[in-house]
């Protein structure tokens, strides 16, 4: 009975410790949850829905932000849009990277 109780208590901990583990990058600035931002190259990836190296400004415009304020969007994508050509790629997506002060 005690090696039953035994395993019982190391798998349940066990599975405290997974759960944990999967919790901790979620939420505000990890991934998944509410709130969460991916990287840049992740998010390009999954607004480029036909998978052409380019994001549309449909696409744009279809994603949860872009629903929430399409004003903001609309003028985000024409900011991003460098060469005025109606599609963003990689370099104009991603935003500037910051150099070091």
């Amino acid at each position: 009975m005690k090696k039953i109780a035994t395993i019982l208590a190391v798998l349940a901990l066990g599975g405290l410790t997974l759960n944990a583990a999967d919790g901790a990058g979620k939420g505000k600035g990890g991934k998944g949850g509410k709130g969460a931002k991916m990287n840049p190259e992740e998010a390009f990836k999954k607004l480029d829905k036909n998978s052409d190296g380019k994001v549309s400004k449909e696409e744009y415009m279809a994603s949860p932000q872009a629903k929430k304020d399409s004003a903001k969007a609309e003028e985000s994508f024409k900011k991003r849009d460098k060469n005025s050509d109606g599609s963003l790629d990689m370099a104009e997506f991603a935003p500037a990277k910051k150099k070091a002060a």
